[in-house]
């Protein structure tokens, strides 16, 4: 299995994992498990490639006992079912055609794809017309009229860390040690409490500064049954959704170009900007450091003051659900959860590619292919993982393997004095 197929895999393991957390969990509305089962059966599911099926109630149920025994790994597909055939939407395409829906709402579902073919978005024989046409009429996608605003109504989860979300909010310019940077700042929200669980400046947007918040966030606060975020890079990635399911978190984005359906995070940023970033005087603040510590006080200071939308204090509505809130397992098991999963091929010379960098691994793995698992923040602990077991990898030494005596009638000791 490649990068490519486990990512797919990652995403079908996300999707059981929704569909079977309320059974799980006890959330349930229906009168029994079963009977939820049932229900959810009779409606199709999209799959990540664009493909719609029906599963069974045993299906469900498979699911779960699996999720129990083995965890979010044993909902990842071992090998991906349509192996040797076309993918016919992906991910990019099925966003292209909503754009342009968005753009040209009297387009055809042949429209469409022409206009992908001309602007060389997709090849002809990527995808065939009656596959547009099937697309756009299950989506509701249909021209003629430009879409209608969409059906908005207030919901609000019914516990605490029922759902956490997360967006970044531009922060003014910093210059520390000569230069002059933008700084960003990853903000995480609690959806009942309205608790900021999360909330830190980085110079970079990126996943593993996100990865960095969110990990705090569940130390400290627990771990939330969903994570809403939107489709930027830091939050749309390959390791996001297995972290989730490690988790035991379904992971959810927001639809494509519709700001409004963040309202909270929004509304939570505007009054972040106007009552600590437009008060600020970053002529004065001489680094990132000093800037973070002025956000952990007007944190501590949100959450210990009455919230005009609840009118309650958030940490006081927190901790009313305290006993609904699920904590990690220990610090091992949550710094596991948030490892990086990457597979490689490993090199005829016994080294494998990794951030950039070369790792030596045992000979043993020679032309194999391994999962190496590792903290990005730290690549030296990185390891692969063989069933059960953990095999470290390290750092290439050229030097020093070249001083290495091999054990062959041709060897050659390079540490040692020539004959």
């Amino acid at each position: 299995m490649n990068q490519k197929e486990l990512n797919n895999s990652i995403a079908i393991a996300s999707m059981r994992l929704a569909v079977i957390q309320p059974a799980f969990n006890n959330t349930y509305p229906d009168m029994t498990k079963s009977a939820y089962y049932v229900r959810i059966a009779q409606q199709p599911f999209k799959l990540p490639d664009g493909r719609e099926v029906r599963y069974t109630p045993g299906t469900f149920a498979c699911w779960e006992s699996d999720f129990r025994k083995g965890g979010f790994d044993a909902l990842i597909p071992k090998e991906r079912s349509d192996r040797g055939h076309t993918r016919k939407l992906d991910a990019d395409m099925i966003a292209k055609i909503y754009e342009l829906r968005e753009k040209y709402p009297r387009l055809t579902a042949t429209g469409i794809r022409d206009k992908m073919i001309m602007d060389g978005f997709m090849k002809e024989t990527d995808a065939s017309v009656s596959t547009f046409q099937r697309f756009i009429k299950k989506n509701n996608l249909k021209g003629a009229s430009a879409p209608g605003q969409k059906d908005r109504k207030a919901f609000e989860e019914e516990f605490s860390t029922g759902m956490y979300q997360a967006d970044t909010l531009y922060g003014p310019f910093l210059t520390e040690n000569g230069m002059t940077r933008r700084t960003y700042c990853i903000m995480i929200l609690d959806d009942k409490s309205r608790m900021i669980v999360g909330g830190k400046f980085f110079y970079q947007d990126n996943s593993v500064n996100f990865l960095q918040v969110f990990k705090d966030a569940v130390a400290s606060h627990g771990i939330p049954a969903k994570l809403y975020v939107d489709n930027g890079a830091s939050y749309k990635n390959s390791q996001l959704p297995l972290i989730c399911g490690q988790l035991g978190t379904v992971l959810i984005h927001t639809p494509v170009r519709d700001g409004a359906s963040k309202g909270k995070v929004e509304r939570n940023f505007r009054t972040l900007r106007t009552r600590f970033l437009d008060t600020l005087d970053t002529a004065s603040i001489p680094s990132i450091g000093e800037l973070n510590r002025l956000l952990t006080e007007y944190i501590r200071t949100h959450n210990t003051s009455v919230h005009s939308a609840t009118g309650m204090i958030p940490h006081v509505r927190y901790m009313e659900d305290i006993f609904k809130v699920r904590m990690p397992k220990s610090r091992d098991w949550l710094n596991d959860c948030f490892l990086y999963r990457v597979k490689r091929k490993v090199r005829n010379d016994a080294t494998i590619l990794l951030e950039k960098q070369l790792y030596d691994v045992p000979m043993e793995y020679i032309r194999c292919s391994v999962e190496i698992r590792y903290n990005p923040s730290d690549t030296n602990s990185a390891f692969i993982m063989d069933g059960d077991r953990r095999v470290p990898i390290r750092l290439t030494n050229k030097v020093e393997n070249g001083k290495t005596t091999r054990n062959n009638p041709y060897s050659l000791n390079y540490g040692g004095n020539s004959l």
